[in-house]
């Protein structure tokens, strides 16, 4: 998973509805292949658009009142929320370009 703040089924909707700033949610898991090699991506993201976007990880096992309120069902999975509403979501492997031009940042 990134290297970045991370939320749980606590801290959730707090983090994602105070936020003045568009929210990007990296949905993963620590067993997961695809999660670790897309890690460095969303982490590049969350530099290139520090403030202009806040950026968090959520460990679906750790957190799985979350992943079931967005139905997550593969992982990783990207969430993009303005204003607290999910506004744009990219699943699998993706590669940057197409998570930037998917999700309109």
């Amino acid at each position: 998973m990134a290297n970045l703040p991370s939320l749980d089924d606590s801290t959730f909707d707090e983090a994602i509805k105070s936020s003045g700033e568009p929210v990007l949610v990296d949905f993963g898991a620590t067993w997961c292949g695809p999660c670790r090699q897309l890690a460095p991506i969303v982490e590049g993201i969350a530099k290139d658009y520090a403030g202009k976007l806040k950026v968090f990880t959520v460990d679906i096992d750790a957190a799985p009142k979350s992943a079931q309120r967005f139905t997550i069902r593969s992982v990783p999975t990207l969430i993009l929320f303005k204003g607290g509403e999910k506004v744009g979501q990219v699943i699998g492997l993706v590669p940057r370009d197409k998570i930037i031009k998917q999700l309109g940042l």
